[in-house]
């Protein structure tokens, strides 16, 4: 066997290797997102078997600006998608950075904010329990997919995507908007179902 035909199939076994681990990879991604969702569903469920009719009494005006900031990340994130998907290195880069600059904001303004201006503390009754731990659990999730942007973020500016290969772009884009989407169950469960 001559080194060039050696060398090409090298390279188209490599090429079915990443191909291989690339549908691998996404499988796990959903079964990941379909695990987690069991979790933040028992949360939804605890809320209204708790408080039933009623809601916590929360900062309303916080709460729509929060989720405001959240939602537009989305949008960020899926622009770094395709601006990598298209060779856009700087594109993908102001993106992913907007991302990252969202999600600490809305930590901020959950965490920071929300949680000192909330009337009650985690120990106070089923309000308590149920508003921290819906939104901890929510805040964990926003701080570890920051991580992922901060990672992708880094590579990107080793230049380690290309139009090719960016699954890990695309598995951070598909996180990012996972939390996004249990934002938006959970906004309304929190701050607009029930009477205070």
């Amino acid at each position: 066997m001559s080194t060039e035909t050696s060398s090409l199939a090298s390279h188209q076994t490599h090429g079915m290797d990443y191909v291989y681990r690339m549908a691998t990879n996404r499988l796990g991604l959903w079964l990941f997102f379909a695990s987690d969702s069991f979790m933040f569903g028992a949360l939804l469920v605890t809320r209204f078997y708790l408080l039933g009719g009623r809601r916590p009494h929360l900062e309303q005006v916080l709460g729509l600006i929060v989720t405001s900031v959240l939602l537009a990340s989305s949008f960020f994130m899926n622009r770094a998608e395709v601006q990598i998907s298209r060779g856009d290195r700087k594109g993908f880069l102001a993106n992913t950075l907007a991302t990252m600059v969202l999600g600490i904001s809305f930590l901020i303004g959950v965490v920071g904010f929300e949680w000192r201006l909330a009337p009650f503390g985690p120990g106070d009754g089923a309000e308590g329990a149920v508003f921290f731990m819906m939104t901890g659990m929510h805040a964990f999730h926003v701080l570890t997919g920051v991580l992922f942007l901060a990672v992708i973020f880094l590579n990107g500016l080793k230049n380690r995507y290309s139009v090719e290969r960016h699954w890990a772009v695309e598995a951070a884009a598909n996180y990012w908007h996972f939390v996004d989407l249990v934002w938006v169950f959970f906004y309304p469960a929190l701050y607009l179902i029930g009477t205070v």
